[in-house]
């Protein structure tokens, strides 16, 4: 499999990078605002100077890189894992129409164990429904948008498992008493926190917490990396964790 990068001297750009390489995988070249860095592949301050054509593009860089990441795997057919979080609903409309020409594969977490505990939530939030919901993030100081995405995509799963639209309150302050219909949110940043989410469920007698910690990066670059895997072989569309998983699973049962 030969991959391009985009935001390779970025802290995921790098694992991922590392990642492919122990997997003897060629890394054919990076793309990032600052191209430079100790690779043994060029790398492109943009996607117009690329000259080179790879089997996959990998993405954690910036939602402003979204235009001509696209423009680019569109153009040349190439699909694309999407890990970059922070985008505004029209950038998503814009994944989405590209994904009608080319694979996508897009998540805002690439953790197995993020996608065990939302399908966890999924089945908890209908047995303690009446519970009162807290969730809080916590990432390193140098994360810009919040809450992260995988927060967004928990809240997304608890709204869908309720089937009914709850509140969100983005942290407390003064003298507000809590309503049955939200959902609390809290982000905390600072040091070097690689990423914590917990999800608490509070009832009147009890408290019901699950709770997902990564230790490393390198997790997210596993997970990237069988990501890119998967969607090579995959026809346009837009895909997710749910879609590679049941890959793995049906390739099992046919082994």
């Amino acid at each position: 499999m030969i991959i391009a990068i985009s935001g390779i001297n970025g802290k995921m750009g790098n694992e991922i990078y590392k990642e492919a390489k122990l997997r003897k995988y060629s890394v054919i070249c990076g793309v990032d605002v600052k191209p430079v860095g100790e690779f043994d592949c060029p790398v492109y301050k943009n996607f117009e100077e690329i000259r080179s054509i790879c089997d996959v593009i990998i993405d954690f860089s910036s939602p402003a890189n979204l235009s001509s990441l696209l423009l680019f795997a569109t153009g040349n057919a190439i699909p694309v894992v999407i890990g970059t979080t922070g985008y505004s609903d029209e950038q998503a409309n814009q994944i989405l129409s590209a994904s009608e020409i080319i694979p996508v594969f897009k998540s805002d977490n690439f953790s197995p164990g993020i996608f065990a505990m939302q399908k966890a939530i999924e089945k908890i939030v209908k047995y303690v429904s009446d519970y009162d919901i807290e969730i809080t993030e916590a990432h390193h100081n140098k994360k810009i948008d919040s809450p992260s995405g995988t927060a967004k995509q928990i809240i997304k799963t608890i709204r869908n498992s309720l089937n009914k639209e709850m509140n969100l309150k983005y942290g407390r302050t003064g003298k507000e008493k809590r309503q049955p219909d939200e959902i609390g949110v809290h982000s905390l940043r600072g040091g070097g926190v690689t990423g914590i989410h917990e999800v608490t469920f509070f009832g009147e007698k009890e408290y019901l917490s699950i709770k997902h910690v990564a230790l490393d990066k390198s997790v997210f670059a596993e997970g990237a990396i069988k990501a890119a895997e998967f969607i090579i072989s995959q026809p346009r569309g837009l895909y997710n964790f749910d879609n590679l998983f049941n890959y793995v699973n049906n390739n099992q049962e046919t082994h």
